[in-house]
């Protein structure tokens, strides 16, 4: 699938802190996909979150191919352990789009965890061993 996105001039911007375990499900589903890229509806809005390894953008299903909000500038390696928030960048392209920022932080994930129990993995697993350390 191939979707071209635009967008207007920024609008605003600001420090955000996206929950661990959004991230990590983001993250997860996203290194699933052979694409490299993670298309995930948000029913509830009407809106189609686009997720690749740099930023997730956000759609509203009347304005099509246009982006309200663009979550970027992700974080991870700043955090001390894996259930930390990870800080990043909230980029809005029109004026009434911080006003979405508190629903769309509630419904990513929800549709994050829909999408991960209609995922089935394809192919055979692997288990990877790796040598015991050795005792003192």
């Amino acid at each position: 699938m191939q979707i071209t996105c635009y967008r207007n001039p920024e609008s605003a911007r600001e420090p955000r802190f996206l929950p661990a375990a959004t991230y990590n499900l983001a993250h997860a589903l996203l290194s699933r996909s052979t694409s490299g890229c993670l298309f995930v509806p948000i029913r509830s809005m009407q809106y189609l979150a686009i997720l690749d390894a740099e930023e997730f953008v956000f759609l509203d299903g009347e304005r099509k191919c246009w982006i309200d909000i663009a979550w970027q500038n992700f974080r991870p390696q700043v955090r001390t352990s894996l259930d930390e928030p990870v800080p990043y960048q909230a980029v809005y392209y029109q004026p009434d789009a911080a006003q979405l920022m508190a629903r769309l932080q509630a419904e990513l994930p929800r549709a994050l965890t829909d999408l991960a129990a209609k995922g089935r993995l394809a192919g055979p697993a692997r288990v990877i061993k790796f040598p015991a350390p050795e005792r003192r």
